[in-house]
């Protein structure tokens, strides 16, 4: 799986406004659904929130992958946010959240949304990728961040 695939400049936001989960949840959503109007940004949003209510996304190390199951999808949706600031999200390590990954996958394809949470998590291991994404210029500098990684794994 290339989660390269899935995203682009139109999915990456370099400078998230949202300084809570919920505004951060509600920026990438729309993020997606502004790309793909198939797709609700309400419904993401709840989609999400509800995810969130079963326990953080955030993962520690300044990282968070909202993620959840769409009923009627057919493939992944992806986008990508960074808050120089931070943000609390509840993370793991109860440090301040700065790069978002949003994940949407088929409902009826469990194994996808699974691979993809194992190869985000894998990317944003490594520090020196953390570092590179928050120090990025502009929404291509981060995708191409990603891609690099991506061909790696």
């Amino acid at each position: 799986m290339r989660i390269s695939e899935y995203i682009d400049e139109d999915l990456v936001e370099p400078d998230l406004k949202g300084d809570s989960k919920e505004g951060v949840i509600r920026e990438l959503s729309s993020l997606v659904s502004k790309k793909f109007p198939e797709l609700n940004g309400e419904e993401i949003y709840n989609l999400l929130l509800e995810r969130e209510s079963l326990g953080s996304t955030g993962i520690g190390n300044g990282v968070a992958i909202p993620h959840g199951k769409l009923k009627n999808g057919e493939r992944i949706y992806l986008a990508f946010g960074r808050s120089r600031r931070g943000v609390d999200f509840d993370a793991m390590d109860g440090k301040p959240v700065h790069l978002f990954f949003l994940l949407l996958a088929p409902e009826s394809k469990p194994a996808v949304h699974l691979q993809a949470l194992a190869k985000i998590s894998r990317i944003l291991k490594k520090s020196e990728v953390r570092e590179k994404l928050m120090n990025a210029s502009s929404a291509e500098e981060i995708v191409n961040v990603l891609r690099e990684e991506d061909s790696k794994l």
